[in-house]
């Protein structure tokens, strides 16, 4: 049998122009009734305007959503090119890999811009866990006697059914095997939420957020979209799960699986959009265009799922090896933190010093809505190049299931 490495490409000549993104709200908050769909809308308009970069230019828009959140979810890369104003023409696709959904769609930018398809592609990455719905999959042939039944979907997704494991499982896991304990879990939790709000106190992470407002959306011929907050709010303009939290408050949560993970020292469930756009370099010099970083390649990979977790590590790695670089090379790395047991595994499997990771906090302080994810990592490591000076990144996640992804980015203003 051969042995396996997963997908890696690697791209000479692909460019970060630049991202925005909706800040993130936590579960049943601000954004909560905000359909994904007009989340992705705001925050595409939102990469156009910043960058300069005209709609029409896209030739190709690449969008993921993970939960069927509004009845129109069908429709949510088609909606979100066309009321961001990408052309009529243009085609968009919908892509899924769960919590690497938005590095996939940089990679399949990439992927398109390689073989000459496209020179610029739009990449938004949009969720309402909020909007999770209450689902029943069984009933379309009508109910049974005691047996009508409505499952939480976000919930239930929560379990891989293959190895009889939740999510939250594959983490205890971990911190078994790589005896990681609950003290140091919630050490890192209360570091990443001091680090997300020293980034908020200086300014870094507004650079990425668009402030989010009640809006319409407007389409020549056809019915207008838009955004609709609670009554008596006049926007939504920074992340809203960050706080003081630390590591003795933290200590008295219980744990949720049993074990050293608890709601405190996870992920939080958040609401929110992502957008990047990604081009050719050819196109970046036609338009006189200051990238922000280039992207050099990319790996997704599998693992067992009942240690899904440990991803970012074999990816990490098949990135490095297929680029030609040493881990010592790279100066940023942003990791999902998932879970603090699962992020400090893949730490400590890699030898990673903290100081080099998530150095703006992470999900467990910011949020984790899925599809979102991975194109703010990205757009994060390129931001923090850029503002530290510093060369190489990576953006990283696990992925429910058991996989990884990984992509390598560059500061050109760093490039020697």
């Amino acid at each position: 049998m051969p042995e396996h490495h997963g997908i890696f490409t690697q791209y000479d000549d692909v460019w970060l122009i630049d991202g925005v993104r909706t800040p993130f709200a936590d579960y049943n908050g601000a954004l909560g009734q905000v359909s994904p769909i007009d989340l992705g809308i705001k925050a595409a308009r939102e990469a156009f305007a910043r960058s300069g970069v005209p709609a029409a230019d896209v030739g190709h828009v690449f969008a993921g959503s993970m939960a069927q959140a509004s009845f129109d979810a069908y429709m949510l890369p088609r909606h979100i090119g066309l009321y961001s104003g990408a052309p009529l023409e243009v085609p968009a696709t919908l892509t899924q890999r769960v919590c690497g959904t938005g590095m996939e769609l940089v990679l399949r930018a990439g992927d398109a811009i390689k073989l000459g398809q496209i020179e610029l592609g739009l990449c938004v990455g949009a969720e309402s866990m909020t909007r999770n719905p209450v689902a029943a999959y069984t009933h379309r042939s009508g109910f049974r006697m005691g047996q009508i039944e409505f499952k939480d979907f976000l919930w239930e997704a929560l379990l891989d059914p293959a190895a009889s494991v939740t999510m939250g499982d594959t983490a205890e896991n971990l911190a078994k095997k790589y005896r990681i304990t609950r003290l140091e879990v919630d050490q890192f939790a209360a570091e990443s939420f001091a680090r997300a709000l020293a980034a908020q106190g200086d300014g870094f992470v507004a650079g990425e957020i668009a402030p989010v407002k009640t809006e319409i959306f407007a389409l020549e011929g056809y019915n207008a979209r838009g955004i609709r907050l609670p009554s008596k709010l006049a926007q939504v303009e920074r992340d809203t799960h960050p706080r003081p939290s630390p590591a003795d408050q933290l200590a008295q949560i219980k744990p949720a699986f049993g074990g050293v993970q608890t709601g405190g020292n996870s992920s939080a469930i958040v609401d929110g959009a992502a957008a990047a756009l990604v081009a050719s370099g050819e196109y970046v010099k036609r338009g006189g265009k200051r990238a922000l970083a280039r992207v050099l390649g990319g790996v997704a990979i599998g693992v067992p799922p009942e240690v899904m977790g440990i991803g970012p590590v074999p990816a990490i790695r098949r990135l490095l090896e297929g680029v030609g670089l040493k881990l010592e090379a790279i100066d940023r790395f942003e990791i999902n933190e998932a879970f603090g047991a699962q992020c400090l595994a893949v730490m400590r499997e890699l030898g990673l010093p903290r100081d080099k990771v998530n150095v703006n906090g992470g999900a467990i302080a910011i949020g984790h809505p899925l599809a979102a994810t991975g194109v703010r990592l990205t757009l994060t490591v390129a931001r923090e190049l850029a503002r530290s000076g510093t060369r190489y990144g990576i953006a990283s996640a696990c992925i429910g299931g058991g996989q990884g992804i990984a992509v390598l980015v560059e500061n050109p203003r760093a490039a020697r």
